[in-house]
């Protein structure tokens, strides 16, 4: 399997669009994003952060990945929504959004790995 970021079809009809990053160690590196039907808003997952649970890895992790999504041309606003997903307002790709997230995913697979 390749660490190729792919557009998928959605299965759930309230998304418009999806892309996905799919790579051989899916819980530690996979990343995602789907753009709702409804307003510019997009769900961006990092995986890995169903499993990482504790400081200073967690909190590093999270300030990475919501750095990285600022960064991305045409993002207006970050928010977390939940545990392993955070909102991003604006007009950016779905494929620089998971481009972004996945070098930070990458960045810190190491100490991930360690902590899993």
């Amino acid at each position: 399997m390749s660490d190729d970021v792919q557009q998928v079809q959605p299965l759930d009809s309230g998304i418009a669009e999806e892309w996905i990053r799919k790579t051989d160690e899916p819980d530690l590196r996979a990343v995602s994003a789907s753009r709702l039907r409804v307003g510019p808003l997009w769900n961006v997952s990092a995986w890995v952060m169903e499993f990482i649970r504790t400081d200073p890895l967690e909190s590093e992790l999270r300030r990475r990945i919501a750095d990285a999504l600022n960064g991305v041309s045409g993002v207006s606003g970050v928010e977390e929504e939940d545990r392993e997903v955070w909102q991003v307002t604006g007009t950016p790709t779905g494929k620089a959004l998971v481009e972004a997230v996945a070098q930070v995913v990458d960045d810190l697979a190491p100490q991930t790995r360690d902590a899993l």
